[in-house]
């Protein structure tokens, strides 16, 4: 069976022990060392809440085109930025990465990627990297650090335009180790400013303790209501 693109850049391959998702890429070499199939890159949820996300949310996917622009926060050595690059494959990644030992491996796959741009910074202070950047469609977060709602509002209000979104990863273990993760999840959602809730999805089996927070800017006086969807053991 051939491969079936679920949404634009992304597909399910369907192999003799099940379904896996992936991306196709123009330059097919592993990232993570990830299985390449006929030059689709198999994404494992286990390794990327992205795929997780999209996996859990039957395959509703964030508001990804070839030509989109993104804000990756907290891109790490690349695993789900490459993913990205594949989905963009006409746009640009932004991706800012606090760990200089991180960075010289992203810095790496940049040199294959064309279409990502690595940027040694602290992803709450925005305004460090103001002069790299240009307006964004979609702000996504991945950052292990206690104040993640604030780091997030901040750089929506300064990259986002009126409309675009926010795909947080919420880890509720960063925030705080000893209150219930559905407390703090609640606790962080009301900190988000100048943004509307679109959908908030718990990632297990994949990652424990992590919420996908989904955003659109909309810097009004009204208020989103929260879609909680209850883990799903998969």
């Amino acid at each position: 069976m051939p491969p079936e693109e679920i949404a634009p850049g992304i597909y399910i391959l369907h192999e003799r022990d099940g379904a896996r998702l992936a991306t196709r890429s123009s330059d097919p070499v592993p990232v993570y060392g990830e299985r390449i199939h006929n030059g689709y890159r198999l994404w494992d949820p286990y390794r990327s809440k992205l795929a997780a996300l999209i996996l859990k949310g039957k395959w509703q996917t964030l508001p990804l085109k070839s030509n989109s622009r993104v804000l990756y926060l907290g891109a790490s050595t690349g695993t789900t930025v490459s993913h990205v690059a594949d989905i963009v494959s006409e746009g640009l990644v932004y991706a800012v990465e606090f760990s200089a030992r991180s960075m010289r491996d992203l810095v790496r796959l940049c040199e294959r990627r064309k279409n990502i741009i690595p940027i040694l910074a602290d992803a709450a202070k925005p305004e460090e990297y103001a002069p790299l950047l240009e307006p964004v469609d979609l702000v996504y977060q991945d950052v292990a650090q206690r104040n993640q709602a604030q780091i997030a509002s901040l750089n929506c209000a300064r990259y986002l335009g009126q409309g675009g979104e926010l795909c947080l990863m919420l880890k509720s273990r960063s925030v705080d180790t000893t209150a219930p993760p559905q407390a703090v999840l609640q606790s962080e959602l009301k900190k988000l400013e100048g943004l509307e809730l679109i959908k908030v999805m718990n990632l297990e089996p994949f990652h424990l303790d992590h919420w996908a927070v989904r955003a659109r800017w909309n810097p009004g006086p009204s208020e989103g209501a929260i879609d909680f969807i209850q883990p799903i053991i998969l």
